[in-house]
């Protein structure tokens, strides 16, 4: 009877141990809502046309929705994956135009790569938020597609080549790279970046205000030395699993330190990459971005062409113009953009 018992018990046992491997957790749950209803799938048996594929996460703020339309529209390739986000602060109406924009558009609807933050954040440019939307855009597509490369975008931006260009010029890259404009002399950041207590209402509040300066500054610290550079990045996958996942405190570390920071943007991705063991000899120090600063504006081929040949070029101002769909450039104005003719 005793040995019954014994062997029954084990069995119950051996059951509970198993089932509870299966069940699944809210970690490994995929995420519907941003779930493609089609996806650009490659026939087995085929191998992958594209050697490189990227992850692009298109920010926008009020007043955004042609630029973002337009950049959208130039960006556009059935082989990368596009997460926009709009900010929670933009008013109502330019949401639900973004969303039809996308939902109305018959190839993105074909292929499935395109999607928009459901929830949008409050995002200050000067404050931690924008940070912390492109961590969760970070996070939604490594849980949603597979991809080589992670890029970050505005509404302001406009690629200079074409991404059957930007994939060819990728595909015999070490998948591992990352590209980070990235120095550690902070020269007069040290004072108005390291040193300076910041508070960023977006993390708490429903109405987008300005950051908030504490009086009393902090020292340096000296747990791990500081880098600055562009807020502009292309990331590795593995790089972007790292910020996420973070197999070492490092990443959260940082992000907790640059919670209170001026320009987060411009040094969390710096710091963490040249502080790692595993990354800062993964690091090309340019972000593949020309601006002319200042004021961070294009001005004109003739003038700066030699130093416009980058996949990416910043700001462009919004432009009037309109077609039949109320989406996109004149024949004329397209032309002028992709010939990188921009006199701003």
């Amino acid at each position: 009877m005793g040995t019954k018992i014994l062997i029954i018990f084990s069995t119950l046992t051996s059951l509970l141990l198993l089932s509870l491997l299966y069940i699944p957790t809210k970690q490994t749950h995929p995420i519907t809502i941003f779930r493609p209803t089609k996806t650009f799938i490659v026939p087995k048996g085929q191998p992958n046309p594209y050697n490189a594929t990227f992850a692009y996460l298109v920010s926008a703020s009020t007043g955004d929705t042609m630029k973002l339309k337009r950049l959208m529209l130039a960006l556009y390739h059935p082989g990368n994956y596009y997460l926009i986000h709009m900010d929670a602060g933009a008013p109502e109406n330019e949401h639900q135009e973004i969303a039809r924009f996308v939902s109305s558009n018959a190839v993105f609807a074909e292929v499935g790569n395109v999607w928009i933050v459901k929830k949008g954040n409050i995002v200050t440019y000067r404050g931690p938020t924008m940070l912390a939307t492109t961590l969760h855009a970070m996070s939604v597509l490594l849980r949603t597609a597979q991809w080589d490369w992670f890029i970050n975008l505005s509404a302001s931006d406009y690629p200079l080549v074409t991404q059957d260009a930007l994939i060819h010029a990728f595909s015999n890259l070490p998948k591992d790279l990352n590209f980070v404009q990235h120095t550690s002399h902070l020269g007069w950041k040290m004072n108005k970046r390291g040193k300076p207590i910041i508070i960023d209402p977006g993390l708490y509040s429903v109405n987008k205000s300005e950051i908030w300066w504490v009086i009393k500054q902090r020292s340096l610290p000296s747990a791990f030395k500081l880098y600055t550079g562009s807020a502009w990045t292309i990331l590795s996958r593995s790089f972007a699993e790292y910020c996420i996942v973070g197999w070492d405190n490092l990443p959260r570390t940082l992000l907790l330190y640059y919670t209170n920071f001026v320009s987060s943007p411009e040094g969390y991705f710096q710091t963490l990459l040249c502080n790692s063991e595993d990354f800062k000899n993964k690091t090309v120090n340019h972000d593949l971005h020309y601006m002319d600063t200042p004021p961070s504006n294009p001005r004109s081929l003739g003038k700066d062409y030699r130093r416009m040949i980058q996949p990416f070029a910043r700001k462009f101002k919004k432009r009037n113009y309109q077609d039949r769909s109320g989406a996109s450039e004149t024949r004329e104005q397209a032309v002028c953009l992709r010939r990188m003719v921009f006199v701003v």
